[in-house]
């Protein structure tokens, strides 16, 4: 072998530049590969008002044309909530965030049951961590379970990535897929990361609503709060449409289950959707709670 290779040495060095060139590239590609399945398009559109309600700052949200538009400022942010909690399913919206300088301030879609068990709730995030001007955006997946994000002691299971596209020129998808073997966030349908049920006590069980909201977040949402928000460039505003709920509620049946996120089965990836969930990891993961040093990773069995 070694005098195979040392003999076809130059043909080798330009096949390892094809590679890289290749990979880079590949990093530069305006969109994942393809998932090969859709399962938004499993889930017909709901309108905000048959699904949720103002949970508080009413004054700052409106909706018009099935467009909901919540926003912060000095004196308030605004936040929704489902009218059913939900112990599985599919939740999901379009989302356009505000450019510019927006430090400080989150963005969220989320699912939780904090209001119902406070101290020790479950919590499903996708949260925008706003950002100073010409920066981009992280959206931040995390997973809090039965008090983990209570109190002083937060452990908390943050992925963060940048996006493959500007998320303030137009409506994107996101969703959470919670069922009782896994979470799988979804980015356009592309999935982004899941989270397997390793164990009960490393995994959500408890019924959970669906919310979101604007807050402001100075102490940590940008550069662990180095960047504050900055009330001149008020009003930060969100709007959401297109809400997916498709789950099986607190009160159903035990018979009841989540559609499928892919064709062949009621968890997992299929092969096409796997390949475009690396590759997003591959080119836009910046940060991985698993492989931060600065962790305690006993209280992260599941890594």
């Amino acid at each position: 072998m070694a005098s195979w290779f040392m003999r076809l040495a130059p043909v080798g060095v330009v096949i390892i530049g094809v590679i890289l060139v290749t990979h880079s590239s590949n990093a530069a590609q305006a969109a994942p590969p393809s998932p090969g399945y859709y399962p938004s398009s499993k889930v017909s559109p709901v309108g905000f008002s048959h699904a949720f309600s103002n949970l508080w700052g009413p004054q700052h949200q409106s909706l018009q044309q099935d467009i909901l538009t919540i926003w912060l400022d000095r004196s308030s942010g605004s936040g929704f909530k489902s009218f059913k909690p939900y112990r599985s399913g599919y939740f999901g919206a379009s989302i356009k965030l505000q450019p510019g300088y927006t430090a400080g301030v989150i963005t969220s879609f989320y699912l939780s049951n904090n209001e119902e068990f406070p101290g020790h709730h479950d919590e499903i995030d996708i949260e925008f961590l706003g950002t100073t001007t010409n920066e981009q955006y992280v959206l931040q997946t995390n997973v809090y379970v039965r008090g983990s994000g209570d109190g002083g002691n937060i452990i908390g299971r943050e992925m963060k990535f940048h996006l493959w596209f500007d998320p303030t020129q137009a409506f994107h998808s996101y969703a959470v897929f919670w069922s009782p073997a896994e979470i799988i966030f979804f980015v356009d349908d592309v999935p982004i990361r899941r989270y397997p049920r390793k164990s009960d006590t490393t995994f959500p069980l408890g019924p959970m609503w669906v919310y979101g909201s604007i807050w402001d977040a100075s102490s940590w949402a940008t550069d662990d709060g180095r960047y504050k928000a900055d009330y001149q460039y008020q009003p930060f505003i969100g709007r959401y449409t297109q809400f997916k709920v498709s789950g099986c509620p607190a009160a159903a049946l035990p018979t009841c289950r989540p559609l499928w996120v892919q064709p062949s089965g009621p968890s997992g990836l299929t092969g096409w959707q796997f390949d475009a969930m690396s590759w997003v990891q591959r080119n836009y993961l910046v940060y991985n709670y698993c492989t931060d040093p600065k962790r305690d990773h006993t209280l992260t069995p599941e890594c």
